[in-house]
C-alpha cells in the first residue's frame, strides 16, 4: 500500500514538474520547434559529414552550417525586401499616388457583363469600389505596422533565432541518444514509440519538404513570369503566392488569376495568354511533380484534413501551424488506428476463445 502511494505521489509530482518545465520553454516554443524540424530535415546531411568526419561537434557544425547557407539567409533576404516593399505599397496608396480602385474600373469596361450580373443583385460597384481601397489600403498598412514591429523586436527576433541555432545543433549532434532516451522514458509500449517516432519524423519531414518546398518553388516561378510581365511588386506577389500554396484547395491560383484577367481587361492579350499558360501548365502542375517525387504517397494525408489540420494550425500556431496542424492530425490518426486494431484483436481473440 506504502509503495502504491509513493508511486502515484511520484507520477503526479512528475506531472507537475514536466508542466512547469513546458511553461519554461514556452516563451521559445516556436524556436525550439523549428529547431528539432531542422533537425529531422537535415538529418541526412547530418549523417553524411559524420561519415566523413570523425568529430562530432564538427560535423553537426558544417551540417548548421548548410542549414543557415540553405534556409535561413535567404529567408532573411525575402523577408527584409518583402517589408520594404509592403511599407512602399502602403506610402503610395495612403498618399493617393496608387488607387486600387482604378482597376477595377479597367475590369468593368472590359466585362460589362459582370457590372450587369452584379446589377441583378443591387451590388452597387462604387461601395464595391470603396471596399477594394479600404481593404488595399487596410492589408497593406497591417503589413507596414507588422514591419515597425519587427523592427521593434529585432532584438528578440535575434534571440530566437540564436536559441534554435544553438538547440539545433544539440539536437543534429545528439539525435540518436534523444531518441533512445526517449524511448527508455516513455510508458507506450516499444513498438508503437516507435510508430509514433516514425509518423513524426515522416510528417515533420514531408510537410517541410512537401508543403514548404513546393510552395516555394511554385511563389518563385509565380514571381518570375510577374517579373518578366513587368507586373509591380513581382517579389512581394511570388511570397503571397507562396502562403496560398501552403494551404490546400487554394493555391497560387488566388494571385494570378486575378492579374490574368486583368491584363486581358486592359489590352495585354499577349502577357494574359504567357500568364495563363504558364499559372495553369507550369505553377499548376509543380504540385503533381514534385510533392510525389520529394514526398511520396505513403505519408499523404486525405485532403480534407490537409486543408481542415492545415487552417487550425494556422489559426492556433500561427506559421508554425502549417507543419505543427497536419503533423497533429497524423499522430491523432495513428493513435486511433492502434487503439482500434489492438481493441479488435483483443475482441476477436476473445470470441474466438468462447467459441473453443
Amino acid at each position: 500500500m506504502r509503495t502504491l502511494i509513493e508511486f502515484r505521489s511520484f507520477v503526479v509530482f512528475l506531472i507537475l514538474v514536466s508542466l512547469l518545465f513546458l511553461s519554461l520553454l514556452m516563451p521559445f516554443f516556436g524556436a525550439v520547434f523549428w529547431a528539432v524540424a531542422l533537425a529531422i530535415v537535415f538529418a541526412p546531411v547530418q549523417r553524411f559529414f559524420e561519415a566523413h568526419i570523425k568529430w562530432k561537434n564538427l560535423a553537426a557544425l558544417c551540417t548548421l552550417l548548410c542549414c543557415a547557407l540553405v534556409v535561413i539567409v535567404p529567408f532573411m533576404f525575402i523577408i527584409s525586401s518583402v517589408v520594404a516593399e509592403c511599407v512602399k505599397i502602403y506610402s503610395a496608396i495612403s498618399s493617393g499616388t496608387t488607387d486600387p480602385a482604378l482597376y477595377y474600373d479597367e475590369i468593368q469596361k472590359a466585362y460589362p457583363a459582370v457590372q450587369d450580373m452584379l446589377n441583378q443583385f443591387g451590388i452597387d460597384p462604387v461601395l464595391i469600389k470603396q471596399k477594394l481601397s479600404e481593404f488595399a489600403l487596410r492589408a497593406s498598412g497591417f503589413v507596414a505596422q507588422q514591419a515597425v514591429n519587427i523592427g521593434q523586436g529585432t532584438v528578440t527576433f535575434l534571440v530566437h533565432l540564436a536559441i534554435m541555432l544553438y538547440v539545433a545543433f544539440y539536437m543534429m549532434r545528439d539525435s540518436a541518444e534523444l531518441v533512445e532516451k526517449l524511448h527508455k522514458a516513455l510508458p507506450l509500449g516499444h513498438k508503437r514509440e516507435q510508430l509514433f517516432f516514425s509518423k513524426f519524423t515522416e510528417v515533420t519531414r514531408a510537410t517541410i519538404k512537401g508543403s514548404l518546398v513546393v510552395a516555394m518553388v511554385q511563389g518563385s516561378l509565380g514571381g518570375i513570369v510577374f517579373y518578366f510581365l513587368g507586373i509591380s511588386s513581382a517579389l512581394l506577389w511570388g511570397v503571397v503566392m507562396t502562403l496560398f500554396s501552403l494551404i490546400p484547395m487554394v493555391g497560387a491560383g488566388i494571385v494570378w488569376v486575378p492579374v490574368c484577367i486583368y491584363l486581358f481587361a486592359v489590352g495585354e492579350v499577349a502577357d494574359g495568354c504567357i500568364l495563363l499558360f504558364f499559372g495553369a501548365v507550369v505553377i499548376g502542375l509543380m504540385d503533381n511533380i514534385l510533392r510525389p517525387v520529394m514526398v511520396g504517397r505513403d505519408t499523404k494525408l486525405p485532403d480534407y484534413v490537409i486543408l481542415l489540420s492545415t487552417l487550425g494550425g494556422f489559426s492556433i500556431y500561427g506559421m508554425n501551424g502549417f507543419v505543427i496542424g497536419p503533423l497533429i492530425a497524423t499522430l491523432f490518426i495513428a493513435a486511433w488506428e492502434i487503439f482500434s486494431l489492438e481493441f479488435n484483436t483483443d475482441e476477436e481473440d476473445f470470441l474466438q476463445e468462447k467459441n473453443d
